[in-house]
C-alpha cells in the first residue's frame, strides 16, 4: 500500500497512540489480520476451533448463564473437540439476551460498555461489549478499508445517524476526528438545503472514502444528478455501505455520480464486524473472528449454497459471549474460493433488512432509524412497527408491545 504522507503519521503513529491510550489491541490485531488473510480455509478453521475453546472455556467458569447452561445441558467445555460440535448449544437470542443481561458478564469483565442495538427490526436490544471485542472490530474494519487502498488518516466522509456517533460531539472527539480526517453527515435530515450543503462539503472535503447508509449516499447522489453537481472528480476510491441490504439501483446511483466502486459490508453493534466485499465484489467473513452458520427454520446446520438465517459466534467476546447468536437476517455461504486468494469464507448472499426514508410535512426525508432511535428507548417498549400512511399519519399498529 502506497501511504500518502500525513496518512502515514495517523496510521503508524497517531492513532496507534490513540489505540494504546484507550487499552486498546486494536493495532496487533489488524497486522495480525492482515497475515492470517491468506491463510488456507483449513488453517482458518483451525484458529477458530482453538479459539472457539478457549472462548467456551472462559463462558463456563466465568459467566454465570453458561456455566448453569452446561450444567443443565451435561455438558463440559472440554466436550467441543470440532466446530461442527457448537450445535451442541441451544441459540443465543434478543429475548435470552434481556432475560438475563446481568448473568451474561463475565466475573473478569472489567470496564464494559452499554451498546443498544438501533431496533430497525423492531426489536431493540441492550448488551455489553468489552475492549477485547472493540479492537477486534474496529480491526477487522480497518483491514478491509485497507483492501481498497484506503487507510486510517485519509480523509473520510460518514454519513450516519447514530446516537453513539452524532450525540458525542465533545471537545476531545471533536479534536479527534480532525486529526484523523474523518467528517460526519447527519443521515437523519435530508431537506433540499441539508442536500446542497452535503454536496458542498463533500466537494470541499475530497475524501478518499465515502462511509454510511446506501439509502443515504444513493439519495445523496440522485440530488447531486439533479443539480447538474459533477461528483466524479474527487479522487473518491471507495463507498463503504453498511447496516441496510443495498439493492443494485443504489449501487448503480452511487458508482455513477461518484465514480468509485461500492463495497458492501455486513455486521451490527450485536453481532460484530462480520463480513466484507473485497476489490472482487466478494463478501469475506472475519473468519479469525467471526464462525457463521446459516441454519433452517428448525436450527438445523445447513451447507454451503442453501439459503438460511445467518448464525454468528463472535470469538472476541468473553467479556460477554455472543455465542450462536440468531442475527435474524437471511444469507448464504459460497462453496467457491474468492479469486482475490484470500482464504476468508465468503458470504454468497445477504438478505439484510432495509430501512425506509420517513417524508416530513415539509418535504424533508428522514432517515427512518430517526424514529426508530426515539421509540427504541421509551420505557417499556419491547418490540414495535412503524408504518407512515401518508405525509400526516405515521402510526404504530397494535403490535406495539410493552415490557
Amino acid at each position: 500500500m502506497s501511504l500518502r504522507p500525513y496518512t502515514r503519521l495517523v496510521s503508524n503513529l497517531l492513532f496507534p497512540l490513540h489505540e494504546r491510550l484507550k487499552g486498546h489491541s486494536t493495532v496487533a490485531v489488524r497486522r495480525g489480520l492482515e497475515e492470517s488473510q491468506w491463510w488456507s480455509a483449513e488453517r482458518l478453521r483451525e484458529l477458530q476451533l482453538r479459539r472457539l475453546q478457549a472462548l467456551l472455556r472462559h463462558a463456563q467458569a466465568e459467566v454465570p448463564y453458561y456455566r448453569r447452561l452446561f450444567g443443565e445441558l451435561g455438558l463440559d467445555s472440554t466436550d467441543f473437540q470440532h466446530l461442527d460440535d457448537l450445535c451442541k448449544l441451544p441459540f443465543l437470542d434478543k429475548p435470552l439476551i434481556r432475560a438475563h443481561q446481568e448473568e451474561l458478564k463475565s466475573a473478569q469483565a472489567r470496564g464494559l460498555a452499554r451498546f443498544n442495538t438501533g431496533g430497525s427490526s423492531g426489536e431493540p436490544l441492550i448488551f455489553f461489549i468489552g475492549k477485547e471485542r472493540v479492537s477486534h472490530d474496529v480491526a477487522a474494519k480497518w483491514r478491509a478499508t485497507r483492501w481498497w487502498d484506503v487507510d486510517i488518516g485519509d480523509p473520510e466522509m460518514v454519513v450516519w445517524g447514530s446516537p453513539i456517533e452524532l450525540g458525542s460531539q465533545d471537545r476531545i472527539r471533536y479534536w479527534r476526528d480532525r486529526l484523523l480526517r474523518t467528517h460526519l453527515l447527519a443521515a437523519f435530515e435530508m431537506s433540499e438545503p441539508k442536500l446542497d450543503e452535503f454536496v458542498h462539503t463533500i466537494r470541499r472535503i475530497r475524501p478518499r472514502m465515502l462511509f454510511g447508509y446506501p439509502s443515504a449516499l444513493a439519495h445523496i447522489a440522485r440530488h447531486a444528478r439533479r443539480r447538474g453537481q459533477s461528483m466524479d472528480d474527487l479522487g473518491i476510491r471507495v463507498a463503504f455501505v453498511t447496516s441496510e441490504r443495498l439493492y443494485e439501483h443504489q449501487r448503480e446511483e452511487i458508482e455513477s455520480v461518484f465514480a468509485c466502486p461500492v463495497a458492501n459490508g455486513y455486521g451490527g453493534r450485536d453481532a460484530g464486524f462480520i463480513a466484507h466485499a473485497c476489490p472482487q465484489g466478494r463478501m469475506h467473513i472475519t473468519a479469525e473472528d467471526i464462525i457463521v452458520e446459516i441454519v433452517d427454520p428448525e436450527g438445523r446446520t445447513l451447507p454451503a449454497g442453501e439459503s438460511g438465517e445467518i448464525v454468528v459466534t463472535h470469538l472476541a467476546t468473553a467479556d460477554y459471549p455472543f455465542i450462536r447468536y440468531r442475527t435474524g437476517d437471511i444469507g448464504t455461504l459460497s462453496a467457491d474460493a474468492c479469486p482475490c486468494g484470500r482464504g476468508l469464507p465468503v458470504l454468497q448472499a445477504i438478505e439484510g433488512r432495509s430501512t425506509d426514508f420517513i417524508l416530513a410535512r415539509d418535504g424533508t426525508l428522514m432517515h427512518g432509524l430517526s424514529l426508530i432511535y426515539i421509540v427504541r428507548d421509551i420505557p417499556g417498549v419491547a418490540n414495535f412497527k412503524i408504518i407512515q400512511e401518508n405525509i400526516d399519519h405515521t402510526r404504530f399498529p397494535e403490535s406495539f408491545v410493552l415490557w
